[in-house]
């Protein structure tokens, strides 16, 4: 696969290292600020193109790596997608859940791939469950929840855009907590209705909440609790806990680090100790869940099934997320199905 990336910021470089690690080859990349992007070229051996457009446009490249701010994927998506480019863009998919419907449509239109980094579900624990959930081992799921107790320095956020609505969409859910919301309904299934209470700029100097609780309501029947923060000093490993009629689950950080489930006569479990968390620093990340998505991603536009993440899957991880805040705005329960 020969990938063009636009955005050469933090999360780039863990995808500049997963493309070297499985062999894809980095063939340009493109970012607002020349020096900041020509640095980043000189540092994985890639061309540099200045406008996004113009790389949109190269010949050669299989598909276009969007990690920018989620303002701007709707038109990059349009300009990948015109140049007849697949396209995987980071989370949030975009900022709107109509923007997420016209990246969909704009791929469907001109028969290319679109797919939204969701990296957790590829983690060992979220393959594991999701098949010993499927098998009814757990029994009929009662519970699953998921809490993201972060934490992040004011630096953090003194960027132009970070914790803004208008550019990132939000802050501490929609940043940090998506991606648990998003392995959540892929082991729960769809939320139907959340009930939340957000503080907006609690511990930070920024626009949107550093903390948000929320009560859920899955579609099977099932009940939830969803926490994110960046304002829980020093930041805690994310956790998942899953409670069904026979058993439970819990996952922290990616690891899979409790299973309790009586007279189960399947597979052993993988359980783990030790934990990869972005609790207090955001880079402290392992690249492997990474590296099996994009392999995941190629594997679809040479002829497999998928992506397992799509526009689809990327628009219900935001759906959630913006139900929450909605919730939380209107002070009121919503109603997300």
């Amino acid at each position: 696969m020969r990938v063009g990336l636009v955005g050469t910021g933090a999360i780039a470089h863990k995808h500049a290292e997963s493309y070297e690690a499985i062999g894809y080859e980095l063939a340009a990349c493109s970012n607002r600020g020349r020096e900041k992007g020509e640095a980043f070229a000189r540092q994985y051996g890639c061309g540099f193109v200045a406008d996004y457009r113009d790389l949109c446009a190269l010949d050669g490249l299989d598909y276009i790596d969007v990690c920018t701010f989620p303002d701007s994927h709707l038109d990059i998506c349009r300009h990948a997608a015109g140049n007849g480019k697949h396209v995987l863009v980071q989370k949030p998919m975009a900022l709107t859940l109509a923007d997420c419907r016209k990246m969909i449509d704009l791929c469907a239109e001109r028969g290319v791939r679109l797919g939204v980094v969701s990296q957790h579900r590829f983690d060992d624990c979220s393959i594991f469950l999701k098949r010993a959930i499927e098998e009814g081992r757990l029994g009929r799921l009662l519970q699953v929840d998921g809490y993201v107790k972060w934490h992040r320095p004011q630096s953090y956020y003194d960027p132009p855009g970070k914790g803004t609505w208008d550019v990132e969409g939000g802050g501490a859910l929609i940043n940090q907590g998506i991606h648990t919301a998003d392995v959540m309904q892929y082991l729960g299934g769809p939320v139907r209705r959340a009930y939340a209470h957000w503080q907006l700029a609690a511990a930070h100097r920024m626009e949107a909440e550093d903390l948000v609780n929320a009560v859920l309501e899955y579609d099977s029947g099932a009940g939830g609790v969803l926490q994110a923060a960046t304002a829980t000093w020093p930041g805690y490993p994310e956790r998942i806990e899953i409670h069904g009629t026979k058993g439970s689950a819990v996952i922290t950080g990616d690891q899979l680090t409790a299973w309790d489930v009586e007279g189960d006569p399947g597979e052993d479990a993988p359980l783990a100790s030790g934990v990869d968390s972005g609790a207090a620093d955001p880079m402290a990340i392992s690249i492997e869940n990474l590296q099996r998505q994009f392999e995941d991603f190629g594997e679809s536009l040479a002829g497999g099934p998928g992506p397992l993440v799509d526009g689809a899957e990327g628009l219900a991880a935001l759906r959630l997320v913006l139900g929450v805040y909605e919730s939380a705005r209107s002070r009121a329960p919503v109603d997300l199905l």
